[in-house]
């Protein structure tokens, strides 16, 4: 059996972050992936967006890691030098029967430390030609970055600090007894592997790990739903440079533009509960895509949407609605020592991520 002192489950841009801090803690640190490469889960398919903290309940884990990680996540890649542009976004109510719901949501992100300018139709009009609104929010701390560029910078620094990382190496089981964690790793060098502190940081797959998981007590294995978002891509030319949300609907924020460093244009994800892991998107949805765009829109173009991706977001609940929490469940949630179990990392997670890595550090202390 192998022994090590720290071990992650997951390569993705939380896990590498979490490895990253623990490594630069002086803790030896190995890295398990099961996929043929770092990132390809669940960070490879988000918008890229460095949200500001807008929406997510007062004092929640969202909402303080989201404000705390844009901070700390900015600083990051101006430092690092990884692509980033804080290019702002507008929240716009299409009609005047919903501005009181943009007057909302500015007071709810003031009370999360989260200033945001209240503009009417005509003056959104002067900054966006061409867009229809009744009044809009201005929220100067939304950013775009490059995700893939992060995380090299991540595992850089992980590996510096004398980390590792193993790809191919699937976490099949984990035994939790006598303040030790046994994982049986599969893949083609298959071997059990025996450490002190264990975060697992599986994404989709952190729920699925916790069922053969020996020595978790049931009450801290939680129930997981898929919600799919699907992207599609504008081809050429178009008028923005900030991104543009419309009001939020349930399961989600809506059907949204964003933009890549390149400035090429998004819009999605819409939001599709889904029972399996399932990536396609079906090339008949561009007509929904359409219609609620051209609500605040009106010069798009159809032909040129093409079908570009899709995500799944990990949600702690099901499609009745109702609000869930990030759950970092550490020895003083499970009575485990040397546990960190992150549960329903979605949307803000990346850029929650570095804020992330100092909660699990400190309940690794």
């Amino acid at each position: 059996m192998l022994e090590v002192d720290t071990a992650v489950i997951g390569a993705g841009v939380v896990g590498l972050a979490v490895a990253r801090r623990l490594a630069k803690a002086g803790r030896e640190v190995v890295v398990l992936e099961a996929g043929d490469r770092f990132g390809e889960g669940i960070s490879s398919r988000s918008s890229e967006v460095i949200h500001a903290g807008i929406y997510y309940p007062k004092n929640s884990l969202k909402a303080r890691l989201c404000v705390e990680g844009r901070r700390q996540l900015y600083d990051y890649c101006e430092s690092r030098k990884v692509g980033h542009r804080k290019c702002g976004k507008w929240v716009i109510a299409t009609h005047d029967a919903q501005n009181s719901t943009l007057e909302g949501i500015q007071q709810h992100a003031a009370s999360n430390g989260v200033p945001l300018d209240l503009k009417d139709g005509a003056a959104i009009a002067r900054r966006l030609p061409g867009v229809s609104v009744s009044a809009g929010l201005w929220s100067p701390e939304t950013g775009i970055l490059d995700t893939h560029g992060l995380m090299l910078a991540l595992l850089g620094e992980m590996e510096d600090a004398g980390g590792s990382l193993a790809l191919r190496s699937p976490v099949e089981r984990v035994e939790s007894a006598a303040g030790a964690h046994t994982l049986h790793v599969a893949g083609p060098s298959p071997c059990r592997l025996k450490v002190r502190n264990l975060v697992n940081s599986a994404g989709l797959g952190a729920v699925p790990l916790t069922k053969s998981w020996a020595g978790l007590p049931d009450a801290h294995k939680p129930t997981q739903c898929f919600a799919r978002g699907v992207y599609f891509s504008y081809s050429g030319r178009h008028p923005f440079r900030n991104l543009i949300y419309p009001v939020p609907e349930p399961g989600g924020l809506g059907v949204h533009l964003t933009l890549d460093l390149a400035g090429q244009a998004r819009f999605g994800p819409d939001v599709v509960w889904i029972e399996q892991e399932d990536y396609r998107v079906d090339p008949e949805r561009v007509c929904t895509f359409a219609a609620g765009i051209r609500r605040w829109w009106p010069a798009l173009e159809v032909e040129r949407l093409q079908p570009a991706y899709a995500g799944i977001r990990p949600k702690l609940k099901d499609a009745t609605g109702g609000f869930f929490d990030f759950r970092v469940d550490g020895p003083e949630e499970h009575g485990i020592p040397g546990l960190v179990n992150l549960f329903g990392i979605e949307s803000p997670g990346l850029t929650s991520c570095l804020a992330i890595a100092e909660m699990v550090r400190d309940k690794l202390a």
